[in-house]
């Protein structure tokens, strides 16, 4: 069972976890060993909270397939434990992320005094820089 949080949490059934043999270098370990872990995670067949699951789904995450299935893969250490505890802490933290509820961005339009204040500046600094110039008399 991997806990989400103290209130959520998924089965060890909804979880599928394969070895896999590892990328990149690492010498004959690499070639023998399959010490890499492959995480799938279906979230329309989980037990998650339906908003959660709309969160999930709706993410532009390119871990999440069209399928709504969610992909990890964790290959970073060379024990296959430490690669299946990374991918479950990385399938974790990608849920905690959409359990935040986001602020609705209020759109705001600057105070009157505010431009006011822009534009004298502006003057300001427009003067300084033209007195800065060189003035040739003909």
């Amino acid at each position: 069972m991997l806990n989400i949080n103290q209130h959520l949490s998924i089965p060890d059934h909804e979880i599928v976890l394969t070895a896999i043999r590892a990328q990149g270098a690492g010498g004959q370990n690499v070639n023998k060993v399959a010490t890499a872990i492959h995480l799938r995670f279906d979230i329309k067949k989980a037990s998650l909270p339906d908003a959660i699951k709309q969160r999930l789904l709706s993410s532009p995450d390119n871990r999440i397939t069209k399928h709504g299935c969610i992909i990890i893969k964790a290959q970073q250490w060379r024990t296959q434990e430490k690669n299946r505890q990374d991918a479950l802490n990385r399938l974790q933290q990608l849920i905690l992320e959409q359990l935040e509820q986001r602020k609705i961005r209020r759109v705001t339009k600057p105070s009157k005094n505010a431009l006011k204040k822009r534009l004298v500046n502006k003057q300001h600094r427009s003067k300084i820089k033209s007195l800065r110039h060189k003035r040739i008399d003909a």
